[in-house]
C-alpha cells in the first residue's frame, strides 16, 4: 500500500474492520468508514476524530451507488478499498427463517463486495481491493452454512478479479482470516479465539513483504490443505 493512501474499509467500525481501520490511522492514511448504524459510527469518531465516517447500508443496492456516488464526488482521490463487511448466521436450512437470513447473507457478503468491486474501479485513483473471505473458504462449518459458502465465492472471485485488472495495474489482496475473538455471528461465539491484534498485525507484515494472500494461524494451514487434508479438516469441525 502507498504511503499517504486514502482507504475505504466497509464495517470498519467493530471486529476485524476496526482493527484494520486502528492500524491504518497509525500508518498515516486516511481512512473512511461505512457502516449501518449511527450510534456505532459516531462512537468510532469520538475515539478516532481522523476517521471519515458515512453510513450505508450495504445490504441494498441503491446505498451501495450512493456511497459511490459520495465517494467520486468528495473522496475521487480514494486509491483503496477494503471490502470487509459481512454477516454470519449459525442456521439450519430447517429453521422457518432459513431463506430469510440466507438471502442477507448473499446480499453482503456477495453482493455488494460485487458491486462496489464493477463501482469503485472506475476511480481513476484507485490502484488496491482487498477482500477479506475466512478460512472457511477453505474447509466449511456446518453451522454456518451459507457465510462458509459465500466466503468460499468470494475467494473463488478474488483469484479471479486479480488476473481481471491486472493489466489496469490494479493490486488485488485477499485477507483469509481464522475464527478471531470478535462478535461475528453473535456475542461469546469466539470468545475462545485468537485476538484481533495479532492477526492485523501479521497481515500487515505480509502486505508489507508483497504478498496477496494474507492468512494467520488456522487460516493459513486450512489453504494448504488438499483433498485428504480437507476431509480430515471437515470431520475435525463436524465430529
Amino acid at each position: 500500500m502507498k504511503p499517504n493512501s486514502k482507504v475505504l474499509v466497509t464495517g470498519g467500525a467493530s471486529g476485524i474492520g476496526l482493527g484494520i481501520v486502528e492500524r491504518l490511522l497509525k500508518d498515516g492514511h486516511t481512512v473512511i468508514v461505512c457502516g449501518r448504524r449511527d450510534d456505532v459510527l459516531k462512537e468510532l469518531t469520538g475515539k478516532y476524530p481522523a476517521v471519515i465516517i458515512k453510513k450505508c447500508d450495504l445490504e441494498s443496492a441503491a446505498e451501495r451507488e450512493a456511497l459511490y456516488k459520495w465517494v467520486a464526488e468528495k473522496h475521487a482521490d480514494l486509491n483503496v478499498l477494503i471490502n470487509n463487511a459481512g454477516i454470519q448466521n449459525w442456521m439450519s436450512p430447517a429453521d422457518d427463517n432459513f431463506f430469510t437470513r440466507a438471502q442477507q447473507e448473499i446480499a453482503i457478503n456477495i453482493e455488494a463486495p460485487l458491486h462496489l468491486v464493477n463501482l469503485f474501479i472506475k476511480l481513476p485513483a484507485l490502484d488496491t481491493i482487498m477482500n477479506v473471505t475466512s478460512g472457511l473458504s477453505f474447509s466449511p462449518f456446518a453451522k454456518v452454512p451459507v457465510y462458509s459458502a459465500t466466503k468460499a465465492f468470494l475467494r473463488s472471485f478474488t483469484q479471479s478479479l486479480r488476473y481481471l485488472l491486472k493489466d489496469r495495474h490494479i493490486n488485488v489482496v485477499e485477507i483469509v482470516p481464522p475464527a478471531l475473538k470478535t462478535d461475528l455471528g453473535g456475542k461469546g461465539l469466539h470468545d475462545h479465539a485468537p485476538e484481533v491484534g495479532g492477526f492485523v498485525e501479521s497481515i500487515f507484515e505480509q502486505l508489507g513483504q508483497g504478498k496477496s494472500e494474507l492468512t494467520y494461524g488456522t487460516s493459513a494451514d486450512r489453504a494448504k490443505i488438499g483433498a485428504e487434508e480437507f476431509k480430515k479438516e471437515f470431520a475435525k469441525l463436524h465430529p
